[in-house]
């Protein structure tokens, strides 16, 4: 037998001579007592094809320690990426996930040629522009929906038309009951049948002017500048198991300073908090203070909602726990590492950040609904929510060795 190991505490980087091997041993450890369901494994595409040369995407399988097969997604390095040499250059990364349980700090899995074709899993993540609906942009996991608008909808009606005009960069939510993707078949449904629940979840969230949950915007200590619609999106992945994409919005004048915003979004399967990279840009100041908000007033009319709001100091977080008079209860929040205070304005409750142009600002968003049955209490929504902050606090060390016989 022989063995090559490559190792990086923070990070994977492949040992100076890899070795053709059989397998690639993928051993991932952590430093938290907690449970981290649904954690995704993330191994660069050159360290597989190093320690499994001419590995195919359709003829890989990956397994747990007591032999399950696992569900994996390969990313491109870009997309629409070549490959005309067949050596695995178009790929960037092979996702794979793992619940660890309370005090599981280490869990190995083995990454396999298979000589057997491996068809799709089913995909627990996805984004897609929907051009059907005056440009929405929609993406969701198992667990939540969401939504943001497009050009089209900030764009003035005709007289007569009808259509519907909304200028807003906030974020909406789709509740979702089911573990299957949703979006897709409420846009068929129409556009009215998805504010109700009839088995699958609803629309029920405002957002109208306001941040929604996770809009972002300029703080200049009084009032808040925000932008409009987005004004372009990529999809960079599409599941199964993450869904990776872009939304950019235009230049828009911050107290005099003009700023631009691309927020990336990276959405995992089985969580209720998706991670957003946003880069804003600007000339001039040094740095600008940048809020991320939630609604005040979160609900659909006639919902006399009760809004409890947290402002969680030891996990930079900032949530809400709103209780409706007929259709449940649910919790908004935003965890925000680079946090240095909150901020309230007319419309949003805010957590602040200061950023530098071109650097991205990292933070978490999301909701959850006590209707689905995964978090149905304050108490629970606040517990997932300081787990969550933990978890993007100490992410998991990667090591890999590669065998052959």
């Amino acid at each position: 037998m022989q063995a090559k190991t490559m190792f990086c505490a923070a990070g994977l980087v492949l040992s100076a001579s890899a070795c053709a091997a059989d397998r690639l041993t993928v051993t991932v450890t952590h430093d938290l007592d907690a449970a981290r369901p649904s954690e995704t494994i993330v191994v660069p595409w050159q360290d597989v094809n190093a320690a499994l040369p001419g590995a195919l995407i359709q003829r890989l399988v990956v397994k747990d320690a007591a032999g399950h097969v696992l569900p994996y997604q390969v990313t491109n390095v870009a997309p629409l990426a070549k490959d005309p040499h067949g050596v695995g250059a178009a790929y960037g990364e092979l996702l794979f996930q793992h619940d660890f349980k309370p005090g599981e700090k280490t869990a190995t899995f083995v990454v396999e040629k298979s000589d057997a074709l491996t068809p799709p899993f089913a995909p627990k993540a996805f984004a897609r522009y929907v051009p059907e609906r005056l440009d929405d942009f929609a993406w969701e996991n198992d667990v939540i929906g969401h939504r943001t608008y497009g050009p089209a909808l900030a764009a003035p009606a005709a007289p007569g038309s009808g259509k519907e005009v909304l200028e807003t960069s906030g974020l909406d939510i789709w509740f979702k009951r089911v573990d299957y993707p949703i979006v897709d078949r409420w846009y068929n449904k129409g556009h009215d049948h998805y504010h109700k629940d009839e088995g699958e979840g609803m629309d029920m969230y405002n957002v109208g002017r306001s941040r929604g949950a996770g809009g972002t915007g300029v703080w200049d200590g009084k009032q808040l500048y925000t932008s409009s619609n987005w004004a372009g999106w990529k999809v960079l992945a599409n599941g199964p198991i993450r869904a990776v994409f872009e939304l950019s919005y235009a230049a828009w004048n911050a107290a005099g300073t003009q700023v631009t915003e691309t927020k990336r979004f990276t959405v995992d399967a089985g969580r209720q908090l998706d991670q957003i990279d946003s880069t804003f840009t600007f000339s001039g100041p040094s740095a600008l203070t940048v809020a991320v908000g939630l609604n005040r007033t979160p609900s659909d009319k006639k919902q006399e909602p009760r809004v409890a709001l947290v402002k969680d100091d030891a996990n930079h977080a900032l949530l809400q726990w709103v209780e409706q008079a007929a259709n449940g209860a649910f919790g908004t929040a935003v965890v925000l590492p680079a946090a240095t205070g909150f901020a309230q304005d007319a419309l949003n409750d805010l957590v602040l950040a200061r950023v530098e142009s071109g650097k991205p600002l990292r933070y978490w968003v999301g909701a959850a609904w006590d209707r689905a049955g995964r978090i149905t209490s304050r108490a629970a929504w606040q517990a997932y929510v300081a787990a969550e902050a933990k978890r993007a606090a100490h992410p998991v060390r990667i090591a890999l060795k590669a065998a052959a016989n």
